[in-house]
């Protein structure tokens, strides 16, 4: 009976204390669920006070804006009458949209004289883009090593009626046709050329982008001129900058109508390169004088002669040379004496001429007979001044062996 009695006890005594826990649960998850449901009030609080500030901000950012594009707007018009002394209503042909370079080009033409007159046509042709850093964050390039070209936006920097053209445009006797070397001399309107001769002395080219390090972009197949200020670089994309379809003049389709027949190097040129080379590789793009032999090889291929120097090869000081340009070379027959040097032309004791080209600060004698023949004597280093620049090929082999 006793045993009995103790079981009931026993039994009551777990059922008491299954209720008890089972009671103790369901308060734990009501508080639990409470706490919860504040917590998410708190937040969804949180998140509508953090949307509103976020909208708030976002207006007020657009508010801004938009007062400086009215700001702007007053400035140029008060900037526009005031030019033309108030009478005249101001128009947007008066308006004035100042620009700054945002890096400048160290290459491998030392001058305009042998300067591709377009992008891409000597495939060795390097320079480096060195861009400010005052200007342009390191975060600026990030990705474009992704794009194989990039198109570069720059200054005519070196064209003789600059100066006129910016600081006396009603003097600078800007010129409506100008001779184009595909015609022989005939003429064509300036816009329809490439001429760097233009309204706004802006050019636009394509490079192949090779590495970049820093603030600096290795850059091939350029057509830029030692000291080229750039303003704008942008990707090039095929799907949009390629046009299927697209036509040009018929005069644009003679092949190779500026191209030599042959180029090839005498028995000293080689000797006289590897001298050069000593004192000079340790500023050059290029990995060793074979390398620049092919540089030269490849930029000779193109008849760099201008125009004057075609028709008057045996005077001392010649017509303009090529340009540092993507943009068509025109010769408007204008004389440059800042190219007196790399234009001139020196009669031989054979009564033939002995044309320079600066490449890299080397100075590259070459002949050209009347079949467009070739012959490259010897290579001096330059007495012109050169840009320093600690950019050289060792400085990017590594890079490129990384993109290879």
């Amino acid at each position: 009976m006793a045993n009995s009695e103790d079981f009931r006890w026993v039994r009551i005594s777990t059922v008491a204390l299954a209720i008890v826990t089972a009671a103790i649960s369901v308060a734990a998850a009501f508080v639990s669920a409470s706490i919860s449901r504040r917590k998410s009030r708190r937040l969804a609080f949180r998140v509508r006070e953090l949307e509103a500030s976020l909208a708030a901000a976002l207006e007020k950012g657009a508010s801004e804006r938009r007062g400086r594009v009215r700001a702007q707007q007053a400035l140029r018009k008060a900037l526009a009458q005031q030019s033309n002394d108030g009478p005249k209503k101001a128009s947007s042909s008066s308006f004035s949209y100042p620009m700054a370079p945002i890096g400048t080009v160290q290459s491998c033409f030392s001058t305009r004289n042998g300067t591709p007159r377009q992008p891409l046509l000597v495939p060795l042709a390097r320079a480096c883009l060195v861009l400010d850093p005052s200007r342009v964050p390191p975060e600026a390039l990030e990705g474009l090593a992704d794009y194989s070209h990039c198109w570069i936006l720059y200054v005519f920097h070196l064209n003789t009626d600059i100066d006129k053209l910016w600081n006396e445009p009603s003097r600078s006797k800007f010129k409506a046709k100008v001779r184009v070397p595909r015609l022989k001399g005939g003429k064509m309107g300036v816009l329809s050329t490439r001429s760097p001769h233009r309204p706004c002395p802006i050019g636009l080219t394509v490079a192949k982008v090779e590495a970049l390090d820093g603030h600096a972009i290795l850059l091939s197949g350029v057509d830029l001129v030692d000291g080229t200020p750039v303003l704008d670089i942008k990707p090039y994309l095929p799907y949009s900058d390629s046009i299927d379809g697209a036509t040009v003049p018929e005069w644009l389709k003679v092949e190779n109508s500026l191209a030599v027949a042959s180029v090839s190097f005498s028995a000293d040129c080689s000797s006289s390169l590897s001298s050069c080379w000593i004192k000079a590789e340790n500023q050059s793009l290029y990995a060793s004088p074979d390398e620049f032999q092919s540089l030269i090889k490849e930029v000779l291929s193109w008849d760099i002669r201008s125009l004057s120097q075609k028709s008057r090869p045996h005077h001392v000081f010649l017509g303009n040379a090529s340009h540092n340009t993507l943009e068509e070379l025109v010769d408007d027959g204008v004389g440059d004496p800042h190219d007196a040097f790399t234009e001139k032309a020196l009669s031989s004791s054979h009564g033939d001429i002995t044309y320079h080209l600066i490449l890299e600060g080397f100075d590259v004698s070459y002949r050209i007979d009347d079949s467009s023949n070739i012959m490259v004597e010897k290579v001096d280093l330059a007495s012109i001044a050169r840009n320093q620049s600690h950019y050289n090929y060792l400085m990017w082999r590594d890079k490129l062996k990384q993109q290879k």
